[in-house]
């Protein structure tokens, strides 16, 4: 295919696709299209990997089909809860603190930051991919099999209830505090993070990927830490006088049976 490392080929395609982006929120003057991009980064360096791999035992299309499914779900979400919301207010603050140097500074700092991010957090997928060997599925294999389905229902389900939730006006002002949201306050991030391991016990399997853990670490981490659960929770105390009863009877991340 080429003389270049197929990571680097990855990376690359990442960076070109975030650009692509990243020309069109300046043309919508609107940098929230990252988010809904976010995603689909995943599934576009899932298949760069895919179609580079010379062989495939059964995980390697079984992953990239679990990976496209996961993203494009996200991605497709997104575009649906963000329409007719405008800029966020992350980027609309960013966009008043660098009134003259925006574009760039929003080049490097959200969409190649978040390029690079993406890349990092997909080393499990060029791992699956790269090792085909052992072509029967494993114990490994297996547990991730179970992993990945349990993570999606609580991200793909835990946005669902909310989204209906909302929808109620009934609901204004409220706090979620029903099925999955009774027990974690973040089931969606919750089963991003459960999902992106169960992706890496497959990885763990094909030797020497004991590493590709970084990219769910860091995918939890920003989750808990940075994008997550900390920026949700610093905004909705503020708009939510039932947010404090909540937080103290229900678990922040991993679920558990409410207190009380």
């Amino acid at each position: 295919m080429t003389a270049w490392p197929v990571p680097v080929i990855a990376l690359v395609v990442a960076l070109v696709l975030m650009s692509v982006v990243w020309l069109a929120s300046l043309v919508k003057r609107d940098a929230s299209i990252i988010d809904v991009f976010w995603g689909t980064g995943f599934v576009v360096v899932g298949w760069v990997y895919f179609l580079a791999a010379d062989e495939h035992a059964l995980r390697g299309p079984l992953v990239v089909g679990l990976v496209t499914l996961w993203g494009l779900r996200l991605s497709l979400h997104i575009l649906w809860r963000n329409r007719g919301l405008g800029e966020d207010y992350r980027y609309r603050e960013m966009r008043e603190r660098h009134p003259g140097t925006f574009p760039l500074w929003s080049l490097l700092s959200v969409f190649w930051l978040q390029a690079l991010l993406l890349w990092a957090i997909a080393m499990p997928l060029y791992q699956v991919q790269r090792r085909p060997e052992p072509a029967a599925l494993t114990t490994l294999d297996v547990l991730g099999l179970v992993l990945f389905p349990i993570g999606f229902v609580f991200e793909a389900g835990g946005d669902w209830q909310l989204a209906r939730f909302k929808r109620d006006p009934a609901n204004r002002g409220q706090v979620m505090n029903r099925g999955l949201w009774r027990y974690t306050r973040h089931p969606n991030y919750f089963g991003n993070a459960t999902l992106w391991f169960g992706i890496w016990l497959i990885a763990l399997q094909s030797g020497s990927a004991w590493w590709t853990v970084i990219g769910p670490i860091v995918m939890t981490f920003f989750l808990l830490r940075v994008s997550g659960v900390a920026l949700t929770e610093r905004n909705v105390k503020q708009s939510r006088p039932g947010y404090a009863e909540y937080i103290e009877r229900t678990s922040a991340f991993i679920p558990r049976p409410p207190k009380g």
